[in-house]
């Protein structure tokens, strides 16, 4: 029996479900459908080291991208432009585009960066964000942050984020939302200590921010930071479409 077959057969055991016969190439998404329904709770000692020792290898399978690898764009020798998954990406703190409930995305298999953090960083993530959620005793602000551990992904912590969720016209309430979201995340990194930080498209995706007046917002919120508070903390744009790219490309001058 393999890692992964014995992690799906702890996950269906909890639920009190039979393991189905499965191809090896539907097994990976069986178990992350899994993991992304099943509530905050613990789980036995055997579970976490398969689970890390499985997401470790399919993080190798993967490969991982070092901040110390990117070239900085020519507007800033603190700022970089890079195209990829986020959750291989090594450097202090990733951001997660989270919602107010900050527990991850419960949608199994969704395509979503809150799923994909949470999926591979592992269960202990949301078992964190849940308890950070207990004490606060409140759904999370829009436009706020939070910090946790990275668990199994290459970076050493998360900072998550409700970023404004556009229906209809954008507003300059949602603007000045999303620019606290960045600022948020900004403060929070340097009063712990984080030396990088990458961003995703925050509010892009499911929230329908217009990808091009987002990333104005982004670019022009962090040069504003760094300005301001002479903060040396490198700030990485991640994008994963070829459409973001291009944006943020033009914005930072990086063509």
């Amino acid at each position: 029996m393999t890692k992964l077959d014995r992690l799906i057969e702890i996950l269906c055991a909890e639920r009190g479900e039979t393991v189905p016969a499965l191809s090896e190439k539907e097994k990976g998404r069986y178990f992350r459908a899994l993991v992304n329904v099943r509530m905050p709770k613990p789980v036995s000692d055997e579970f976490l080291q398969l689970q890390d020792e499985y997401l470790q290898e399919e993080l190798q399978r993967k490969g991982v991208t070092d901040i110390a690898t990117l070239s900085p764009v020519p507007l800033s020798p603190d700022i970089y432009l890079w195209q990829g998954d986020i959750t291989t990406l090594k450097c202090d703190g990733i951001v997660n585009a989270a919602n107010s409930q900050m527990l991850g995305c419960f949608c199994p298999n969704h395509g979503c960066i809150d799923n994909a953090i949470h999926t591979f960083a592992g269960v202990q993530l949301r078992l964190e964000c849940a308890g950070i959620m207990e004490a606060q005793g409140k759904s999370e602000p829009t436009g706020s942050a939070k910090i946790t551990r990275g668990y199994n992904l290459p970076c050493k912590y998360v900072l998550h984020t409700v970023g404004p969720i556009v229906y209809g016209g954008l507003t300059k309430k949602h603007e000045e939302q999303l620019a606290s979201c960045y600022r948020s995340c900004l403060e929070l990194a340097d009063v712990n200590g984080l030396k990088s930080i990458a961003f995703c498209c925050i509010s892009t995706g499911e929230f329908h921010f217009p990808n091009e007046r987002a990333a104005e917002i982004a670019v022009g919120t962090v040069v504003e930071y760094k300005q301001k508070t002479h903060s040396n903390i490198k700030v990485i744009f991640n994008v994963f479409k070829d459409y973001d790219y291009g944006i943020y490309a033009r914005l930072l001058g990086a063509n």
